[in-house]
């Protein structure tokens, strides 16, 4: 079922990009309704594998990558329809399409192991879920307002220039991603503690809750990540950094989060993975 999503998520991108092109509205509004229309198959379709395992599908790592790209999709909707401004569309949809490809060339098991049987687990990867997505757009507005910045300095105010957004409305929508990430990733990370607490006395014996430590791969870029965005935000408010140090720092967060949502969950040994 999952390429169903995939395959809206790909024909969206393509009406963004000619959206971005030829910027006429009516190719807009057709693009927003494909994305609208993909989020909910993708609504659907995690809603039946919800009914298939009696919760939210994210224990396995092929289905929490299908759930975080259904997250970003809803937060850049959100994000879209608030601001009336569909350009950053080219740039978001090829993240959905290329993520949604993972459950689909890798669909695993969703693991049904009894220490995940708890409403903390539940709490803890659902804001980090959401988190990770709202830190996803927040890469890509800092990206873009880099790209504005370097036009601008250059005095290279071309094509790109007259379709992306202007520099303060990237630096306030990077603003606003940000701080949002960072709120849930902070009652992400302590929720897993509690859980992890909890694990450690109704599952003594199981070697993945024993695991649980800042040592492990997963847990410690989690941990990095949150001191990486804990820093970005209190530069902000405190330094002043906003513009292009805050999108930078956007940025570097995001291959961060990359690096545990992708390569440390498929290709390393951690405590996070239950059969």
């Amino acid at each position: 079922m999952t390429v169903i999503p995939l395959v809206l998520y790909a024909v969206a991108a393509v009406v963004y990009a000619v959206h971005f092109a030829r910027r006429q509205p009516q190719i807009g509004r057709a693009a927003t309704t494909l994305l609208l229309l993909a989020a909910l198959v993708h609504t659907f379709v995690i809603g039946m594998q919800t009914m298939e395992v009696g919760h939210v599908p994210f224990a396995n790592p092929s289905r929490a990558v299908s759930t975080f790209v259904w997250l970003l999709a809803l937060s850049y909707l959100y994000l879209e329809m608030s601001t009336d401004e569909r350009a950053m569309g080219v740039l978001i949809l090829p993240i959905l399409a290329g993520l949604q490809l993972v459950p689909v060339l890798y669909p695993g098991v969703e693991s049904l192991d009894p220490v995940l049987d708890s409403p903390w687990f539940w709490v803890h990867v659902a804001s980090l879920l959401f988190a990770y997505a709202s830190f996803a757009l927040a890469g890509v507005l800092g990206l873009t307002y880099v790209l504005q910045f370097t036009q601008i300095k250059t005095k290279h105010l071309g094509y790109l220039y007259t379709r992306l957004p202007s520099l303060q409305v990237l630096d306030v929508m990077n603003s606003r991603a940000v701080t949002i990430g960072w709120a849930f990733l902070t009652v992400g990370v302590i929720v897993g503690i509690v859980w992890a607490t909890q694990a450690r006395v109704t599952a003594p014996d199981d070697p993945n809750v024993q695991a649980m430590a800042l040592g492990d791969p997963k847990i410690f870029v989690a941990v990095l990540t949150w001191l990486v965005y804990s820093f970005a935000v209190l530069a902000r408010r405190s330094l002043g950094w906003a513009g292009r140090r805050a999108a930078w720092l956007s940025a570097v967060g995001f291959v961060i989060v990359l690096l545990n949502f992708l390569p440390i969950s498929y290709f390393v040994t951690t405590s996070h993975t239950f059969d």
